[in-house]
């Protein structure tokens, strides 16, 4: 099994999103990560979020599952994190599935993560990403903000190889304060072809 891209399905959320969030300073951000979610059919999204994040981009997840029938769980820090956030995603109609404790420590429990998002500005991000359980028909993984220092030597080799799952593209795009992505793939695939696409890897 892989990941299958849906273009029809990344269409309609990014208008979902545009509409719910257009008046938004992240809302770029929001509309692109809800259209990946959406387009490549993501049924377990997972976001790590803490006190004073924006929430666009958490609104654009929540629109994404909409259109996939899936499930977005945030993962916070603390229980002022979770106040604060359920009440941004209710004022926008949403009711949100949150659990509280270190994304590090919570990550063991949740499997079959196909999309993930992280801030690069939390603390242990990289941690956070190496650790997640992902889905064996792959994954895309999000790190936002990655113009900040704490990002700076930031790799995605050293995050994804871990004998299940490898590389397949990354990219980093200037939207919002950087947005740096990667395409997982399983294991379980074919081996050639994984041979053939590891050296697309991108960045600009």
């Amino acid at each position: 099994m892989k990941l299958v891209w849906c273009p029809e399905t990344a269409a309609k959320a990014y208008i979902d999103t545009v509409e719910l969030c257009g008046v938004c300073n992240d809302s770029g951000i929001a509309e692109l990560v809800s259209s990946m979610a959406a387009g490549w059919n993501a049924s377990f999204i997972v976001e790590a979020w803490s006190h004073g994040g924006g929430t666009a981009t958490s609104i654009g997840l929540t629109v994404a599952c909409r259109h996939t029938n899936g499930r977005h769980v945030c993962i916070v820090p603390d229980e002022r994190s979770r106040l604060e956030y359920v009440k941004a995603l209710e004022v926008a109609g949403m009711s949100p599935e949150v659990i509280v404790g270190e994304p590090e420590e919570l990550m063991s429990g949740l499997n079959g993560i196909d999309f993930l998002v992280v801030d690069s500005q939390q603390n242990l991000f990289s941690r956070v990403l190496k650790l997640a359980k992902l889905s064996n028909k792959g994954a895309v993984m999000v790190c936002k903000n990655t113009n900040s220092r704490s990002a700076s030597s930031f790799s995605w080799r050293n995050v994804v190889y871990d004998g299940s799952h490898w590389l397949i593209r990354s990219i980093f795009l200037p939207v919002g304060e950087g947005l740096d992505i990667a395409h997982v793939g399983s294991c379980a695939g074919n081996s050639s072809s994984r041979e053939g696409k590891r050296r697309w890897i991108k960045h600009v």
